[in-house]
């Protein structure tokens, strides 16, 4: 037979139960991917093998068709994507809005619905429709300009592979995974699978995709293996493929509010906390900074129905070129705006959210922050008091201070693991799984999970479990205002000198002789691993789970290499500029000698410039 590209192949489906349906329950799928048991006479082993591989695989429970399918080539009118240049970690990132020079777009419409239909197979394939409904998965998106455009485009995905749609419109990441596990019917919860469209801080121009289920979020093998099916069927799009989606998506997309029911929750949590009072928070005076990201709602939908007087709040109004300031609350010019609010207006709390509010920090009334070490620090005090002697899993680049804090104030024991939230919050799942309990999963971004809230990093949350210490402090008479807060931390020592270096790997060196900048950027690491050994004024730290962690000189430095970048960060700590600047000429004397390794960040600070 001649190859699959641009010919006609009939395609057969054959089922093994009749009076049952399949995952798309009646709706054949637009896809040529999609089905069970193919039988295709006449195509290679090896084509018929891609076939069934990025299939989705329904069992027994198959539907009869016999259809033609027709094949588009690789060399079609879609443009040529590095589908797995898309993966970053356990997300999807990539460039969706052109203008940027030197980011052409990479995550266009064509693309985002050939990923949906791929989730769509991957869902396929693990959990299958009751026969009373097709499978379903709920859309939302955060304000980007791009959102609307990609959230049509993975509609069409989703409904050209058979399932029901559910669009939230704008909505945060942690209440997309709550729809799959909500029983409202109402707003046609629970679904199956759900999908955020969102790039958390990243700069306008870029989006990406997020997945649920109601075990949580997928991981890296997991987004590896849609990325796959994706690019099958995404060179196997035709144009009349393209037309068929239009129209099921019209049929099959539904919109519900399912923020009301999300938010309504975060109320009730407050109101439990302080004895199911109806406003716990009157006379509390809060404002928030949601940095034109999704997170305005927090003020309207939780803190106004607590009682809060939220005057002065700021940056509600969902803009996604984001003119006010990037909405992360590891950014410096974010934690400036919130804390000036609180100041300017008096306030006793302000609250500051990322895009999609998977990510939060705080402001006490006199402009001290909460967030890095010491949110950590808060919500560890929080947490520790209902659950003495836990566990604390946090990433590898927190101070110190914070593990004595942890361990010596507060009675807890800290785990310190690798960057990255999706491996702390597995960690924190793998330690409870072998038997050492651990409530809480957080990392220096402001990524924060705990036990009770099923493992899932939800900025609100974090905030709702800062205001229900704010709420049953006052109602005992232990404590009234963020000074309540802020004694949590009393003890905490931090640096004086914190600063995060980057050291690039130029892949173009010849010094990398081919190979891959991670075996490049591992051999930097066995190198300083080396001399430090050598050097009896600093100590390798004895458990360490990411690069080189090293105490000395009255501070410590962490050299690691990034989980997705060609990049070496560097973290320094210290009590004086003049000791961390000993930590830095320490690094800098072991990875002199690596020529494709980009210092000069490093030889600005041990220079003072």
């Amino acid at each position: 037979m001649e190859a699959i590209s641009g010919k006609t192949v009939q395609n057969v489906f054959r089922t093994q139960d009749h009076r049952r349906e399949c995952c798309s329950f009646g709706r054949r799928s637009t896809y040529p991917l999609f089905g069970s048991k193919l039988a295709c006479a006449g195509i290679s082993a090896m084509q018929l093998y891609t076939l069934r591989t990025h299939q989705i695989s329904l069992g027994k429970r198959a539907c009869v068709y016999c259809n033609a399918v027709q094949f588009v080539s690789a060399a079609s009118a879609f443009e040529k994507v590095d589908f797995q240049k898309l993966q970053n970690g356990s997300d999807i990132r990539g460039v969706a809005v052109a203008g940027v020079e030197g980011e052409p777009v990479n995550l266009t419409e064509h693309v985002a619905e050939a990923i949906a239909a791929a989730f769509a197979a991957w869902l396929c394939d693990r959990k299958k429709s009751d026969g009373s409904r097709p499978l379903r998965v709920s859309i939302g998106h955060d304000s980007r300009i791009s959102a609307q455009t990609l959230q049509d485009a993975v509609s069409r995905g989703l409904a050209g592979a058979g399932f029901d749609v559910i669009q939230y419109g704008l909505a945060s990441t942690p209440a997309m995974f709550n729809s799959t596990l909500t029983e409202d019917e109402d707003v046609f919860c629970p679904v199956d699978g759900s999908i955020m469209i969102t790039a958390s801080h990243l700069p306008y121009n870029r989006n990406g995709l997020k997945f649920f289920t109601n075990a949580g979020g997928l991981g890296k093998a997991d987004i590896k293996d849609i990325l796959e099916r994706a690019a099958i069927i995404y060179d196997n799009f035709s144009d009349d493929a393209l037309k068929e989606t239009e129209l099921a998506a019209s049929a099959a997309v539904r919109k519900a509010d399912y923020m009301n029911i999300y938010t309504a929750n975060l109320v009730e949590a407050v109101r439990r906390a302080a004895g199911n009072i109806e406003k716990p928070l009157e006379g509390f005076h809060i404002v928030v900074d949601a940095g034109n990201g999704a997170g305005g709602f927090f003020m309207g939908k939780v803190l106004e129905p607590l009682g809060a007087v939220t005057s002065g709040s700021q940056f509600l109004e969902p803009d996604g070129l984001f003119p006010n300031h990037i909405p992360n609350p590891e950014d410096k010019a974010a934690m400036r705006a919130i804390t000036q609010a609180v100041l300017e207006n008096k306030a006793d709390l302000g609250i500051i959210f990322d895009t999609d509010v998977d990510r939060s920090a705080a402001v006490d009334s006199s402009g001290r922050e909460f967030n890095r070490n010491r949110l950590i620090a808060l919500m560890s005090a929080i947490v520790l008091e209902e659950h003495p002697g836990t566990t604390i899993v946090t990433d590898s680049v927190t101070s110190d201070g914070l593990t004595a804090f942890i361990e010596n104030k507060l009675g807890g024991k800290h785990h310190r693991f690798k960057r990255g939230y999706k491996n702390v919050i597995d960690e924190a799942i793998r330690l409870n799984f072998v038997g050492e309990e651990s409530h809480l999963a957080i990392e220096t971004s402001g990524h924060g999970a705990l036990k009770e809230n099923h493992w899932l990093d939800d900025g609100a949350y974090l905030m709702v479990k800062v205001l229900n210490k704010l709420a049953s402090a006052r109602v005992s008479g232990s404590g009234c205002g963020s000074k309540v807060l802020t004694d949590m931390v009393d003890g905490l020592e931090e640096a004086e000198v914190a600063v995060e270096l980057r050291l690039k790997i130029d892949q173009n060196h010849a010094d990398l002789k081919g190979g891959s900048f991670r075996g490049y950027g591992e051999a930097v690491l066995k190198h300083l691993e080396n001399r430090v050994a050598s050097d009896s004024k600093l100590k390798k730290a004895p458990v360490n789970y990411e690069g080189v962690r090293v105490s000395g000189h009255g501070g410590w430095f962490l050299l690691r290499l990034s989980l997705h970048d060609p990049v070496l960060p560097l973290n320094i700590e210290a009590p004086s500029l003049e000791e961390a600047v000993k930590l830095g000429l320490a690094v800098s004397a072991a990875v002199k000698e690596f020529a494709a390794l980009d210092t000069s960040a490093l030889d600005k600070f041990v220079r003072g410039l």
